[in-house]
Parts: C-alpha cells; structure tokens; sequence
C-alpha cells in the first residue's frame, strides 16, 4: 500500500465515520493501512494523530459503555484490594471456608490484575489509554481499557508487544503465586490444586487460543515489527 492508497483509505473511513452509524473499519483497509504505517517510522509519527482519531471515532459509536480509563484503573484497583483483603481474612477462617476465601480472593485478583498489568506498563513505555469500557453487544461482555493508538503507534513495536504480553503474564502468575500462601494459612490441599488446576488451564488456554485472537496474537504482531 503505498502513500496515496494510504490518504485515500483514511479519507474513507472519515467519511464513513462523519456519515454516522456504525462503521467496519477493517471492511474500508482501515487495518491494513495501519500495518503498513507501523513498518515505518517516518509513517508511524506523521500519521499516529489521524489513525488515533479515526480508530476512537469507531470505538466511541460502537461501545457506548464507556468512561475515563482513571475511572477504570480505580476500579480495578478496587478489585485488587478486595482481592489482597480476602487472602488476608481467610486466615482467620475455619475449613472450609478458608479454601474458599482464598479462591474468591484469587479470582478477584485474576480478574483486576489484567488490565491493571496492560495499564502499568504501558504507562511506564509511553503508551496512554483513553476509556474504560464494556463492550456490551459481546456474548460475555467484559471490561477493557481503550489504547490512546497516538501514543501506541509512537512507541517502539517492543513496547507494545509487551504490553499486550503483560495483562497474559500476570493474570497467568496470580494462582501459582497464592499457592505457597494456601499452603502457609495451612489450607486443605484441594484449595491448592484448585489453584495450579486454573492456572495450568489459563496457560492451555492462552496456547490453544490466544496466540490466534487475543493478546498473545498482538504481542506476536508487534515482534515481528521488532528491527
């Protein structure tokens, strides 16, 4: 896709968007002509202010659900000190409402913890975010923070693939990190193999298919652009 492909398909989708209603920006080459930008520099920065006000136009009519990402990193902060506060009580609990203390602790801090991860360190890279959102028309709507794509497409391509890596790593690490905790409050050893049994299920999880659909793909996008 050379330089006038790359004006004419932006130009599409700002009318498409101006147009209003719900708008397919992979179906106009949105996609494709932002793929053709991230291999070069000079094409990253001139266009980085365009693509990210055509892609948070798309995002804002498609998930109405939406509010400030520090709303959102408040919130998920929230949900990791109700996760760190359960593991805290359930020493103080009888069986087996011990085991399940330290469950439901784990899982608030799984479920926190992700995007917190993608936040922190995009943060520390260079790369900002604009929303917190459910994206509701999903079967399984879940929570996300929107990249500011501005601030994505000038850090270098290392950067953002460690970012998409990082929300992976860390929701992987919270249940074998709470086993050795299990094991020190003294819970029944079924509360541990519930623990490595989520753990080892994520990881065949992210094998079988998030390489192909979800953060693994992107951090594997984002390598190959690595020089």
């Amino acid at each position: 896709m050379d330089d006038a492909a790359l004006e004419s398909t932006f130009a599409s989708c700002e009318r498409a968007l101006a147009g209003g209603g719900t708008v397919d920006l992979r179906a106009l080459g949105f996609w494709r002509a932002v793929a053709r930008v991230k291999r070069e520099k000079s094409l990253r920065f001139r266009y980085a202010e365009r693509i990210a006000r055509i892609d948070r136009s798309a995002f804002a009519q498609r998930v109405p659900t939406r509010t400030a990402a520090a709303v959102g990193v408040a919130v998920l902060g929230l949900g990791t000190a109700v996760g760190v506060l359960l593991l805290g009580a359930a020493a103080s609990l009888g069986h087996p409402w011990r085991e399940l203390v330290v469950l439901a602790g784990a899982g608030a801090l799984i479920g926190a913890t992700h995007d917190l991860a993608h936040f922190f360190v995009g943060a520390a890279l260079g790369i900002r975010f604009t929303d917190f959102f459910v994206d509701v028309p999903k079967r399984k709507p879940q929570p996300g923070l929107k990249l500011d794509y501005a601030s994505y497409l000038r850090a270098p391509a290392a950067a953002r693939a460690w970012m998409h890596a990082s929300g992976a790593i860390v929701s992987k690490l919270v249940p074998f990190v709470v086993i050795p905790y299990a094991v020190a409050i003294a819970c029944d050893a079924w509360a541990a193999v519930v623990l490595a049994a989520i753990g080892v299920i994520s990881i065949a999880t992210d094998l079988l298919f998030s390489v192909k659909a979800s953060d693994w793909k992107r951090f594997r996008r984002e390598m190959r652009l690595v020089r």
